[in-house]
């Protein structure tokens, strides 16, 4: 039960990855910026176009996994796996998700992320669209 909670957790973190997020560190200092990455060993982050308490700007900050007290996020991360399932119902055993790298391919050529059809043309790739958009409006 433990390595699924710990999977679960991380799977949560990925879906910030590229969101606007605020990091308070153990000394009660708050950044935000876009999370871009994380290591999963040390828990460190690394967040790009940083405001500061002070509306300093910076490029880029690594904030090392120790120092971080709480990392929240106001937007809301896409559903992928939502999506996945309700392409599914449609398309049986023909949905792959690769949560990630953010992507669902559907019958080995269409390929949908959180903006909508990446690649894939003809009546699958529109039926594929309008279940995305259904499902963009219904949760919305």
């Amino acid at each position: 039960m433990a390595a699924v909670a710990g999977r679960r957790f991380f799977e949560e973190l990925g879906q910030l990855i590229n969101k606007t997020v605020q990091v308070e560190d153990s000394e009660g200092k708050v950044l935000e910026g876009v999370l871009l990455g994380y290591d999963a060993n040390s828990m460190s982050i690394c967040l790009g176009d940083v405001k500061g308490e002070k509306g300093t700007k910076v490029h880029r900050v690594f904030v090392y996994g120790s120092t971080i007290a709480r990392i929240s996020a106001s937007e809301r991360p896409f559903n992928l796996e939502g999506l996945a399932e309700r392409l599914e119902r449609v398309f049986p055993n023909m949905v792959r998700l690769y949560a990630d790298a953010g992507i669902i391919v559907v019958m080995d050529k269409i390929r949908v992320n959180e903006s909508g059809i990446v690649e894939g043309s003809g009546p699958a790739a529109d039926r594929v669209r309008d279940i995305y958009e259904r499902f963009i409006s219904e949760t919305a």
